[in-house]
């Protein structure tokens, strides 16, 4: 097995097998939402919603991620990263049917945070296994790549999404779902543990809550947390707003809606690819600044747009976009920002991170939500001024 090594101390393997297995772990935070963008509209008339309430299934699921990040981060510390990460596999199979099988918005948004919650352990420790594997600017290249792959799960999921929806129904998205969740399961078993017995952390939750509050006193961990955390809240912004901006209020075809925000993901892509190829060649934090201000610029673009109306639907699709692609400059550099200033708590980071960066969207989709007018002025708005708050913590970085 190509990182057998892993278990005799070396922690270079390689083989694109691995990533590509990690990867899909790391995807699964995007592809359970993804998938039934398109949908949205359609399920908050089926299921009866009030206007706003199906953003709130966005958020719902934001809620069980960041909070099962915080958990599962310091579990993987303690007793290794497969374990958990398998028994959230199936928690998340078991919360995508429930889905499915959903009778109100109410049930659904429910059965969202279950699913989140066993999609977390996948999430956030996979993140900790890059760390577990790969050191320096490696580590920095892997992340990377890991975000190209990343990017293929939103990339694909609105296009099968909206197919199935037109072919058979919304809930068939969430029961392929769960068709996904045990084949991940299969694939992940096939992995040894990456965190050696001797570099296990022996501490319980209570530890954990101290040691997140420890790191939370590091004011440069702080900037890099909020740097990506704004970045998310104006990420989740266009998720939970952008299927109405765009279908409902541009009457753009749901069959076509995966296409428009496809195209973010392959700037996501190719964004992720120039920062691999320039990681060692400028600091991960210029690398950082370099994303904060494409978002900063893409969110004025998507307001100016919103309030105008200028270039209709191509108009808002534009900013929006770039807006997305700013993610491949943000995120890995600064997660790799963030583990460099705690290297033996890597999973804790990891979970702090990753609970910052979805609490944060929490707060966009549930506040586009609360704000809907039925114009995309909310969302605009919103990606705005969290791109702003993003360029400020980038700035604020001491070296």
């Amino acid at each position: 097995m190509q990182i057998a090594a892993a278990e005799r101390g070396t922690k270079e393997p390689r083989g694109w097998r691995v990533q590509v297995i990690l990867g899909s772990l790391m995807a699964l935070a995007s592809i359970s939402t993804d998938t039934y963008l398109p949908a949205m509209p359609t399920m908050a008339h089926e299921l009866g919603a009030p206007r706003g309430a199906t953003e709130w299934t966005v958020s719902g699921y934001l809620v069980g991620l960041s909070l099962g990040l915080l958990f599962w981060g310091p579990i993987g510390d303690r007793h290794g990263r497969r374990r958990p990460i398998l028994l959230g596999l199936v928690l998340f199979a078991i919360g995508s049917a429930g889905c499915a099988l959903a009778g109100s918005i109410w049930s659904l948004i429910g059965w969202r945070l279950v699913q989140a919650l066993g999609a977390s352990a996948g999430v956030g420790l996979s993140r900790a296994m890059v760390r577990d594997l790969y050191k320096g600017h490696r580590a920095a290249e892997v992340m990377s790549a890991l975000i190209t792959v990343l990017s293929i799960a939103p990339l694909i999921g609105p296009i099968i999404g909206g197919q199935i929806l037109a072919a058979i129904g919304w809930r068939a998205i969430f029961w392929a779902l769960v068709g996904i969740g045990f084949v991940t399961f299969a694939a992940f078993r096939t992995l040894p543990e990456t965190l050696l017995p001797s570099e296990r952390v022996a501490a319980g939750i209570g530890k954990a809550i101290y040691g997140y509050c420890t790191l939370l006193r590091n004011w440069r961990l702080l900037a890099y947390l909020g740097a990506t955390g704004f970045f998310y809240v104006g990420i989740f912004a266009y998720i939970a707003g952008g299927p109405f901006a765009l279908i409902t209020y541009h009457h753009l075809p749901p069959t076509l809606f995966g296409f428009v925000f496809g195209i973010g993901m392959v700037g996501v892509m190719t964004s992720s690819t120039i920062n691999m190829r320039l990681v060692g060649h400028r600091s991960s934090k210029q690398l950082l600044k370099i994303g904060a201000t494409m978002a900063l610029l893409s969110g004025l673009g998507a307001i100016a747009a919103a309030i105008t109306g200028f270039g209709g639907l191509l108009g808002l699709a534009m900013p929006l976009t770039f807006y997305i692609a700013a993610n491949g400059f943000v995120v890995a550099n600064a997660l790799t920002g963030a583990m460099k200033l705690a290297p033996s708590s890597a999973g804790s980071v990891s979970a702090l991170a990753g609970a910052v960066q979805y609490g944060s969207g929490m707060f966009g989709s549930t506040l586009v939500g609360a704000l809907a007018d039925g114009t995309p002025r909310p969302m605009a708005a919103v990606m705005a001024v969290a791109a702003a708050l993003s360029f400020l913590c980038v700035f604020l970085i001491k070296d």
